[in-house]
């Protein structure tokens, strides 16, 4: 059963008050905290706790967690990582929104790191990368024009990744999937790092990327959202 802080308000409430008089790096508002099974990246088809935070810079044209933008409750960084013991699983990931906004999400990581968790972030390339702790595993989403937000990508970031890190582009399109093979190409993306190119749920046919990557010969991974496969593709907490 997959359980979320939003169902045990009473819980919830009981961080909010004490967290907001905490200083900013100590605590952080969370939209909501899961287990399920992990739906993309080279970790997809694993138990996983998400942690999601609220609020997000970019407006992609596609977004499937828009909820993310506003909703949420200030927590502790200490009653976060309660949340997360509770499910007894050894694989985090912080997501969004764009978790990387929020001052106390890099103090989280190292304190789930220090605490033996692999740790996984999706941020979504707006945002610098490069003092996120090394031991934390990078998605990197990589905007491509259909989002609406291509050019609010931080490309420095394709230089602050490391070995074990992945990237990330959602194609609505075939001029999105024209612009991702000449990223992969120009910058040899595929050769350092696992790629995957992610039609948009209900807009891009997958049989039609898929027969482009093949025609292409490009050494990408066809992404499909797992979780949309399993539960519905509007269900939260999954």
């Amino acid at each position: 059963m997959v359980q979320t802080t939003q169902s045990r308000p009473g819980s919830a409430r009981r961080a909010v008050t004490p967290a907001l008089r905490l200083p900013p790096a100590e605590r952080l508002r969370v939209n909501e905290i899961f287990c399920s099974i992990q739906g993309e990246s080279t970790f997809a088809g694993l138990r996983c706790v998400l942690v999601r935070l609220t609020g997000c810079q970019m407006r992609c044209t596609w977004c499937d967690t828009e909820y993310a933008f506003h909703e949420g409750q200030w927590m502790s960084r200490a009653a976060i990582l309660d949340a997360v013991a509770a499910f007894d699983c050894p694989l985090v990931e912080l997501t969004g929104g764009e978790p990387l906004l929020q001052p106390g999400v890099r103090p989280l990581m190292v304190a789930l790191a220090d605490a033996g968790y692999r740790v996984l972030l999706e941020t979504g390339g707006g945002v610098d990368i490069s003092k996120v702790d090394p031991r934390v595993h990078v998605i990197l989403d990589v905007k491509c024009p259909g989002s609406g937000e291509v050019d609010n990508n931080h490309w420095p970031n394709l230089g602050h990744l490391r070995e074990g890190d992945e990237v990330k582009m959602v194609l609505a399109d075939e001029a999105d999937y024209c612009f991702a093979r000449e990223m992969v190409r120009e910058h040899g993306l595929a050769e350092r790092f696992p790629v995957h190119f992610s039609p948009v749920h209900g807009q891009l046919d997958r049989l039609e990327l898929a027969e482009w990557l093949l025609r292409d010969r490009l050494p990408v991974r066809l992404q499909i959202q797992l979780h949309k496969l399993v539960w519905d593709p509007n269900a939260r907490g999954v």
